[in-house]
């Protein structure tokens, strides 16, 4: 932050042994670097407390992001569901129609084969007939 170099420091040293005097230089220097420690732990804390929250933000903006690709991709996995099930709608549409026809088949081979079966009766029994 600030850059001190090795004469101003000299400089500043010896307009404090001036000023104050040689007998408290001691204890003002003591006193000075207690209050320099106290700003170096004060500007940390601020920093990390800084860098925290800048943190935190990039972290909110990072899960807003995720949070609309998840929106996204629950769109994508309803719209994929709505296809399937109506492909299985169409599907079961499409097997109740072949049931159907088959049924109707079924039932019109089962006439086919009763007027078969009568033909076949009539037939003989009119050889019957025409033998008699």
């Amino acid at each position: 932050m600030f850059d001190f170099g090795f004469w101003e420091v000299a400089i500043v040293m010896v307009v404090a042994l001036l000023v104050v005097g040689p007998e408290r230089l001691p204890a003002l220097a003591g006193q000075i670097g207690k209050w320099v420690g106290k700003a170096k732990r004060m500007i940390a804390s601020v920093r990390s407390d800084i860098e925290s929250e800048i943190k935190a933000a990039e972290l909110k903006e990072i899960l807003e992001k995720q949070q609309g690709e998840i929106g996204e991709l629950k769109e994508m996995l309803k719209g994929t569901k709505n296809e399937i099930e109506k492909e299985l709608d169409f599907e079961d549409e499409n097997q109740g129609d072949s049931e159907l026809i088959r049924a109707v088949e079924n039932h019109i081979e089962s006439t086919k084969q009763q007027e078969l079966s009568l033909s076949s009766e009539k037939s003989a029994n009119s050889q019957k007939h025409d033998d008699d």
